[in-house]
């Protein structure tokens, strides 16, 4: 039996996919439905059932886990903008400590999602085995950087697969909303508008548009992590192409893909995320692959033509 919290969310279910495919049905769903259309994302996929987060937390200490093959831990609050603070540590920090207890009470492999926001403006470079200095620039990147030093001060990160996601996109994010990625937006605002709008630059380093990122498709993010499991390899780890393309070369594409005239319009920052905004990205995979992981990613190019002509244009937007 595998428990996969977040199992309805992007990465969560784009996993979940996975699992089934490798012949895994016996899966615990761990999330929080509510009133999102999350649901959408657990159609067509097997699992053995699905637990409410808030129940599963409650009934924590009761729960048999002589079974438990795996925890794959994705379920966390997402939003780069949330100001609830005791939110954040609540959801994405104790919540983690205690599953990850469990595991280690247990001797079950503990498998979790971390951020490449954990590295705040970059200043610090992006590389997996620097910890101690990273600056997030927001509430929910500190979280996450939060629950990395617990694993890391415990000595877990010798136990457990902390997973750094980068700018992670693809099908089944369509219940972010605002946390989706340009991509989804990008293809919205062409089919309803025929422009894309993008952030201007506030930094003389970087021209409108130009803000670098490190896009990775989801079918790259969850096979790496599928990769680490299967091989059992143990760390913290970038999750990420080890490039970077930007936003005009994103619009480009999408314009290219839905053969459209490329039109950007370059529109103000929010003053609140001015302070938070990364203006480049690309994370270091040199010990992903030192680890014995060998892979190809998708070109970005690619990754856009495969998300619009495989869902997005026809009409099948989940997984």
């Amino acid at each position: 039996m595998i428990i996969l919290t977040g199992g309805a969310g992007f990465i969560g279910s784009n996993f979940l996919k996975l699992l089934n495919q490798k012949g895994y049905n016996d899966v615990i769903i761990v999330d929080n439905l509510s009133n999102t259309s999350k649901w959408k994302n657990l159609v067509g996929k097997r699992f053995k059932y699905y637990i409410n987060k808030t129940e599963f937390l409650k009934n924590l200490d009761k729960l048999n886990f002589s079974n438990t093959e795996a925890i794959f831990h994705f379920g966390a609050c997402s939003s780069t903008s949330e100001q609830n603070i005791d939110y954040l540590f609540s959801n994405n920090l104790e919540y983690s400590k205690k599953l990850a207890k469990k595991a280690i009470d247990n001797n079950i492999p503990f498998i979790y999602a971390s951020s490449a926001a954990t590295y705040g403006n970059g200043d610090q470079g992006y590389s997996d085995n620097v910890y101690y200095d990273l600056r997030p620039l927001n509430a929910y990147g500190f979280s996450k950087h939060l629950f990395d030093l617990w694993v890391i001060e415990k000595g877990y990160d010798e136990l457990f697969i902390g997973l750094k996601f980068f700018n992670v996109f693809g099908p089944n994010e369509y219940h972010k909303n605002e946390m989706a990625s340009m991509v989804y937006k990008a293809f919205n605002q062409v089919k309803n508008s025929g422009r894309v709008k993008l952030f201007r630059s506030y930094n003389d380093d970087f021209e409108d548009g130009e803000q670098l990122r490190d896009f990775v498709y989801i079918d790259d993010a969850v096979n790496l992590t599928w990769q680490l499991f299967e091989k059992r390899i143990k760390g913290i780890f970038n999750i990420g192409t080890g490039t970077t393309n930007t936003w005009n070369s994103l619009a480009e594409h999408v314009f290219n893909t839905l053969q459209k005239p490329v039109n950007i319009e370059y529109v103000d920052m929010p003053e609140q995320i001015k302070n938070q905004y990364q203006y480049s990205t690309k994370a270091d995979i040199s010990k992903l692959f030192e680890s014995g992981i060998k892979y190809d990613f998708l070109t970005f190019e690619q990754s856009i033509k495969k998300y619009i002509n495989n869902y997005l244009n026809i009409n099948q937007p989940y997984l």
